[in-house]
């Protein structure tokens, strides 16, 4: 009877193992389908608060849902109308620009350690006359252009690229218009407890996914627009609206973001030596204090729910794999999968314990109880 036990459980072990595999398999013949699905799924739930208020005026969630898209491409392409000229002729004159501010920028390092220690260690001579200016430069933009174009590993083409965001739209508008008839046949396709325990994570999960992606868009946007506004004022005026599009782009990444959008700026700025370099490491601290203190946590605020350890794992694996997309997609999909985590196994698991760690207590008092009534 034992034998044919462990024969059955090492079966099941196969068979698990064989359907874990033809899984994997499956995921990544599909996984450009798959990441439209994830990116559909966040845009859905960033915009599902918009289409629940306006379902309370009887306005049906179809024409909700597609109103608040138009809005919102629409107001995007005004954006670009207005900005995007400068912001592409001043990054180009930053790329353009790049080799000869890095060199005045070694330069400017090197004085000001020649002020602090006129015999310079052998170290730091040896650093400044082996570093390759232009090969840095290079190495820069070639690896900006390797994230960006990682970022949109979707197609191979401008077009393409297009197409799939038109689809993730189109997608994302079909689970809002029809989002109980979908999640009701996903709950009936889970055996028992699993379905209501699923049911009641699903509203908690959206919440998640929509507060963290309005969140990061809407400090990503302020910061910018704070940067765009501040850096004339420190002598940066030249590359301002650039430099504040780097910032909003980067803030769109936690932790990381900040640190990466202010290195274009110290790299203009430390040329012009003085003054001009420390109010812009001033002014970068401040805003990366604003974000931390206070933007965060009232755009933002708890709706991740993970450890910031995990958050930032979670933004590094995404940035690998996806580029930014990744970075800013895969952190709620991180803190969905935590909520689900909490409800179909944690809280199971610690009434399960409670109950183990009572039956003795609750057994030893009605024995006490029985003697005492003898």
């Amino acid at each position: 009877m034992a034998s044919e036990q462990r024969l059955s459980i090492s079966l099941s072990g196969v068979l698990v193992v064989f359907a874990a595999i033809a899984t994997a398999i499956v995921g990544w013949q599909l996984r450009s389908l798959l990441l439209l699905v994830m990116i559909s799924v966040v845009l859905a739930c960033s915009i599902a608060p918009i289409v629940g208020w306006a379902e309370q005026y009887k306005v049906p969630r179809w024409v909700s849902a597609l109103l608040t898209y138009i809005a919102i491409i629409s107001t995007l392409v005004g954006v670009v109308l207005l900005i995007g000229p400068t912001v592409l002729d001043q990054l180009q004159l930053l790329v353009r620009q790049l080799p000869l501010l890095l060199r005045r920028t070694v330069t400017q390092l090197e004085a000001w350690l020649l002020v602090i220690n006129d015999n310079r260690p052998d170290f730091t001579t040896q650093i400044f006359d082996q570093l390759d200016v232009q090969a840095i430069a290079a190495w820069a933009i070639r690896s900006t252009r390797q994230v960006a174009l990682r970022s949109f590993n979707l197609t191979t083409d401008i077009l393409g690229t297009l197409l799939s965001l038109v689809l993730a739209i189109f997608i994302s508008g079909y689970m809002l218009a029809d989002s109980r008839t979908l999640t009701a046949n996903f709950i009936r396709l889970l055996p028992p407890p699993w379905n209501w325990r699923v049911s009641q994570s699903l509203p908690t999960i959206g919440d998640r996914i929509g507060s963290y992606i309005r969140g990061r868009f809407l400090v990503s946007a302020t910061l910018a627009l704070v940067t765009s506004i501040g850096l004339p004022f420190l002598g940066l005026k030249d590359f301002a609206i650039g430099l504040g599009a780097i910032a909003g782009v980067t803030n769109l990444v936690p932790f990381l973001g900040p640190l990466l959008g202010a290195i274009p700026a110290l790299i203009v700025a430390i040329p012009l030596g003085g003054w001009p370099v420390l109010w812009v490491i001033v002014f970068y601290v401040v805003i990366q204090n604003i974000e931390t203190y206070i933007l965060d946590p009232l755009l933002v605020g708890n709706s991740v729910g993970v450890h910031p350890l995990y958050q930032l794992l979670a933004v590094l694996g995404g940035a690998q794999v996806l580029g930014i997309i990744g970075a800013l997609i895969v952190p709620p999909w991180v803190a969905g999968s935590a909520v689900l985590l909490e409800n179909l196994y944690l809280q199971p698991k610690l009434s399960e314990e409670e109950t183990n760690l009572d039956a003795p207590r609750l057994a030893a008092g009605g024995l006490a109880e029985k003697v005492k009534t003898t």
